[in-house]
C-alpha cells in the first residue's frame, strides 16, 4: 500500500499571499494514499528538506509530493533530498502552485481551490509512479568549441589549460571574430589587436588545441559525454603545411574584390588573408573572383609561390570526431543599414555604419587609420553619430537594446576627436545606457572633456546634397527642431543574431528565442547551459554582450565543459522513451519527429506472427525525454517513462471525478 507524503511550501509570501496553505494541507491529508501532510515556510531550505527526510523515516513514506514552485527550479533539489533519505529519487512529484497558481490568480479562494486540484492530480499520478534508475555512460574527454571570436578563444584556452584536448572550429579563414575588426576597446582604450593577437597566437601554438579554420559544423549526433560531430573543412586551395605566409601570392594576384573584413570600404585580392595579424597566416582563394577558377587562365599565384603551396585541386575534407561537451560561441551580426531608408545608407557614400568607422580609424584599415570621407577622401569637419538604428524599435520587430552601441559610439566620438581635433561631433541618442565598470565616467569624459554634443532625440531624415549630408531631427529635451549639415554620418546599427543561427540551433538540437539568439536553460541559475545537456553557449550568440561579458561567460562555459569531460562516466536521464515491439507497426513516424535522432529501426522476430518485422528502437543514452515520439505514435507503441498513459490519465480522472454533471 502506497504511503504518500505531501509537503506544501509557503515560499515566503509568493504562495501564501494568494493561497490558503493550511487549507491545501487539510485537503491533501484526506486524499487516497496520503499518509502525512504538512507545510513549511521555505521547503527548499535546509530545515525544510530536513522536515521531509524526518517525515519519511517517522511515517514510513515511500512517495513524496512537494507543492511549491516550478520543477525547473527545484526538482533536482528535492530529488536529492529524498534520495538521501533512502527513497528512489523518481518516486516524487512536484506540484507547481506558484507559477501555475498563486502568481496568476488574484482571487484567494479560486487560487486555493486550484492549488488543491493541482496537488490532487500530483498525488493521483504519484500512485502510479515506478522507481527509475540512472545508467552510467562513458565520457569522451575532449571538447568542441564552435566559433573563433574572443569568446570561443577564451573558452578553448581555459579548457586546454585544464589539460583537455580541444578542437576549435571557425568558419572564416582566420580566428579573431568581430574583435579583430576593432581599433580600440572601451572604456580603457586598449588596442584591440594588442589584446587579441597574443591570445590568437596562443591558440595556434597550444599543444592541446587543434584549430580548424574555414570550417563548419554540418551534423551533431549523440548525447552529452559522447557527441558525434561531422565537420566540413573547406578547401583553401593553399596547403597550410607548406605555406609560410610570405605574401608573394597576393601581391602578384591581378584580381580584386571588396574586402568583407573592411566592410566593403577597401579591396582585397582573389587570394588573400583577411587581415595582417590573421591566424593562421595562410591565405585562401576566393573562387568567385579568381581568374583561374572562372576562366581557366592566370595561375600566377601558383607560379610565384616559392614553396608550391597553392593547390587548385584541393578538395573539401570531411572530419568526423567525438566530443564530451560542445561550446557554441558563434557571435553576432549587425543589421543591414539599407533596411532604414530614411538614413540614406547606400545612396549617400558619406553615410556609413559603426563597423565601417572602426575600419577607417584602424591602422590596418583601408585608409591606414586616417578618418576620411568615402566620397572625396578628405577629413570630415562635422560628424553626426545616430544611435539605436534598428534597436529598441518595435516597428522593425527588435524592441531590445543592443547594449554595446552607447559605449562604442562614445568611444568612436573620442577617437574621432583625437584624430581630427577640430571636428564638431553630434550624437543623437534615445537614452545613454552605460552599465559597466567605469562606463558612465567614460561617457561623461567624452561629453565634457572632448566636447561631443549629445542630443536626445531621433533623426527623422537624412538628405545628401552639394557634398554634404543634411540631418533633420528633434531635440526632445528642448523640443527644438534640428538641422545639421554634416560631412559624415555614422549609424550605430543594432546587433542581431547570425543569419545561420536557426540552422545551427537545428543541427545542435537547442532552442532560440524570438530574435534567433540561442536560449539558455535558465536565465539566472543556468545562464550558460542549454536545454540539451552538454551543449553550452558563450558570448554574444546568446544576446548582445561587450568583450568583458563575453570573456567572463566564455570562462563559465569552459568550467561547465571541464566539469563534464573530467568525469569518467555520466549518469543518464532515466525518463526516456521506450518502444513496445509488439505494438509497433514500423511506420517510422517516431523516427521522423525525434529532434535528437534517438530512434532507429531494427529487426524484431515476432513469434506470435511467425515473421521478422522492422520496429522502432530507442537509444536511451541519446533520448532527451521530450515525448514527441509518444504523441506521434498512432498505435500507441511508444511510452515515456515517468509519463505513461496510465499516469497521465490518472491525473485527468482526479479532476474529472470532481467535475459537475451537466
Amino acid at each position: 500500500m502506497a504511503r504518500v507524503g505531501v509537503f506544501v511550501c509557503h515560499c515566503g509570501t509568493n504562495i501564501a499571499k494568494t493561497v490558503d496553505v493550511k487549507r491545501v494541507v487539510e485537503a491533501a491529508a484526506g486524499l487516497p494514499g496520503v499518509a502525512y501532510a504538512t507545510d513549511y515556510q521555505y521547503m527548499c531550505s535546509d530545515p525544510g528538506q530536513a522536515t521531509i527526510q524526518e517525515a519519511i523515516k517517522e511515517h514510513g513514506l515511500d512517495r513524496i509530493v512537494v507543492a511549491a514552485c516550478s520543477p525547473q527550479l527545484h526538482e533536482p533539489t528535492f530529488r536529492r533530498c529524498i534520495s538521501q533519505a533512502g527513497l528512489n529519487p523518481y518516486m516524487y512529484e512536484m506540484a507547481n502552485i506558484r507559477e501555475q497558481c498563486s502568481w496568476i490568480h488574484p482571487d484567494r479562494e479560486e487560487a486555493t481551490d486550484k492549488a488543491i486540484d493541482i496537488v490532487r492530480m500530483s498525488v493521483a499520478k504519484l500512485l502510479h509512479d515506478e522507481p527509475l534508475y540512472q545508467r552510467e555512460v562513458p565520457v569522451t574527454k575532449r571538447a568542441l568549441v564552435i566559433g573563433g571570436g574572443i569568446a570561443g578563444i577564451q573558452a578553448a584556452l581555459d579548457v586546454a589549460d585544464a589539460g583537455y584536448q580541444v578542437v576549435l572550429v571557425e568558419r572564416s579563414p582566420s580566428i579573431g571574430g568581430r574583435m579583430a575588426q576593432f581599433d580600440k576597446t572601451f572604456p580603457t582604450l586598449d588596442c584591440a589587436a594588442c589584446i587579441l593577437t597574443p591570445k590568437m597566437v596562443e591558440v595556434r601554438s597550444h599543444p592541446r588545441i587543434r584549430m580548424l579554420t574555414y570550417s563548419e559544423v554540418e551534423k551533431v549526433g549523440g548525447f552529452v559525454g559522447n557527441f558525434e560531430v561531422t565537420i566540413r573543412k573547406r578547401a583553401r586551395f593553399v596547403d597550410e603545411a607548406k605555406c609560410t605566409g610570405c605574401g608573394i601570392c597576393w601581391e602578384k594576384c591581378p584580381s580584386k574584390a571588396p574586402s568583407e573584413f573592411d566592410m566593403g570600404l577597401g579591396n582585397r585580392k582573389a587570394i588573400y588573408r583577411p587581415f595582417p595579424q590573421a591566424v593562421p597566416n595562410v591565405p585562401v582563394i576566393d573562387t568567385a573572383h579568381c581568374i583561374y577558377f572562372q576562366k581557366g587562365k592566370c595561375g600566377i599565384c601558383a607560379k610565384v609561390c616559392p614553396f608550391q603551396a597553392v593547390d587548385y585541386e584541393q578538395q573539401d575534407e570531411i572530419i568526423k570526431e567525438k566530443f564530451g561537451a560542445i561550446v557554441v560561441a558563434t557571435g553576432i551580426d549587425v543589421l543591414e543599414a539599407k533596411e532604414f531608408g530614411e538614413y540614406g545608407y547606400g545612396r549617400y557614400p558619406d553615410v556609413i555604419t559603426s563597423l565601417q568607422f572602426e575600419r577607417l580609424v584602424n591602422a590596418s584599415g583601408p585608409t591606414e587609420g586616417e578618418i576620411l570621407r568615402p566620397s572625396d577622401s578628405k577629413p570630415p569637419k562635422t560628424v553626426v553619430f545616430i544611435q539605436c538604428v534598428g534597436s529598441r524599435d518595435e516597428n522593425f520587430g527588435r524592441p531590445y537594446c543592443s547594449r554595446i552601441c552607447c559605449m562604442y559610439t562614445a568611444k568612436q566620438a573620442l577617437l574621432l576627436k583625437e584624430h581630427v581635433p577640430d571636428t564638431e561631433v553630434y550624437v543623437f541618442y534615445l537614452d545613454v545606457r552605460a552599465a559597466g565598470k567605469n562606463y558612465e565616467e567614460f561617457v561623461r569624459r567624452v561629453r565634457e572633456e572632448f566636447g561631443a554634443r549629445y542630443i536626445r532625440g531621433r533623426v527623422s531624415r537624412v538628405f545628401g546634397h552639394d557634398g554634404k549630408v543634411t540631418i533633420f531631427g528633434v531635440d526632445t529635451i528642448t523640443n527644438d527642431k534640428m538641422k545639421i549639415d554634416a560631412d559624415l554620418v555614422v549609424l550605430a546599427t543594432g546587433a542581431i543574431a547570425r543569419s545561420d543561427a536557426p540552422e545551427m540551433a537545428r543541427i545542435l538540437g537547442i532552442n532560440t528565442d524570438q530574435y534567433a539568439f540561442f536560449s539558455e536553460a535558465h536565465p539566472k541559475l543556468r545562464p550558460v547551459e542549454t536545454m540539451k545537456a552538454g551543449v553550452l553557449v558563450a558570448g554574444a550568440c546568446q544576446f548582445p554582450k561587450d568583450i568583458p561579458d563575453s570573456v567572463s561567460m566564455a570562462s563559465a562555459t569552459a568550467a561547465k565543459a571541464i566539469d563534464i569531460i573530467s568525469r569518467d562516466t555520466l549518469l543518464s536521464e532515466p525518463m526516456t522513451a521506450e518502444a513496445d515491439p509488439a505494438l509497433c507497426i514500423g511506420c517510422e513516424a517516431c523516427v521522423a519527429v525525434c529532434p535528437v535522432s534517438a530512434i532507429a529501426m531494427e529487426d524484431y522476430e515476432d513469434r506470435r506472427e511467425g515473421r521478422t518485422r522492422r520496429v522502432a528502437k530507442v537509444n536511451e543514452s541519446i533520448c532527451q525525454g521530450c515525448g514527441t515520439c509518444v504523441a506521434a505514435c498512432r498505435p500507441g507503441a511508444m511510452n515515456l517513462k515517468g509519463f505513461s498513459d496510465e499516469q497521465l490519465v490518472s491525473e485527468v480522472d482526479a479532476l474529472w471525478q470532481l467535475a459537475p454533471v451537466s
